[in-house]
């Protein structure tokens, strides 16, 4: 399975659920996640996605730390099955 395939399943999903999974793009910037996952409420995450088996690069990993040290959620999703769990959680929190 191929990481687009990860990815537009989360869209899916997300739409499914009312939300939007809006492509994260910073020019200035590398290593910056995949996703900005929005949702009714002000709930928000930002989500890498990989291909099953894959991990995040150095730099991305770096990111996401810079990121949980201002205080938002980073989610690596590298198997649809996690989706589910992934957005359950970012909805409650």
């Amino acid at each position: 399975m191929l990481e687009s395939m990860v990815e537009r399943k989360l869209v899916t999903e997300v739409k499914k659920r009312g939300g939007l999974a809006v492509k994260f793009v910073s020019p200035g910037l590398a290593g910056v996640p995949d996703r900005l996952v929005l949702f009714p409420g002000g709930r928000l995450a930002f989500v890498e996605l990989k291909a099953p088996g894959k991990k995040m690069r150095p730099l991305q990993t770096k990111r996401a730390k810079q990121l949980r040290a201002l205080g938002f959620r980073v989610y690596c999703i590298d198997d649809p099955k996690m989706i589910g769990g992934v957005l359950d959680e970012i909805q409650t929190s």
